[in-house]
């Protein structure tokens, strides 16, 4: 079976693992957990370690700048 996380069109994926760094990211935005967009539990392009209602940080490259982040909250 392809590893997808492998391809170079899909872009890197990591969960926050720190209740810190998440609690950050939802002042720094001023919203809830609840209030990110979301993505499924079983989208190939997560890390085996995400399971739902962990926060993902998505890093995208970007014509405008070098790289855009964005964040997804897992869901099942």
């Amino acid at each position: 079976m392809v590893d997808v996380t492998q391809h170079d069109l899909v872009p890197d994926h990591t969960v926050l693992d720190d209740a810190q760094e998440v609690e950050e990211v939802l002042e720094e935005y001023n919203v809830n957990k609840t209030d990110l967009p979301k993505i499924k539990d079983d989208d190939p392009a997560l890390p085996g370690e995400a399971d739902a209602g962990d926060v993902v940080r998505i890093e995208r490259d970007s014509r405008t700048t070098d790289t855009a982040v964005v964040y997804r909250l897992v869901v099942e």
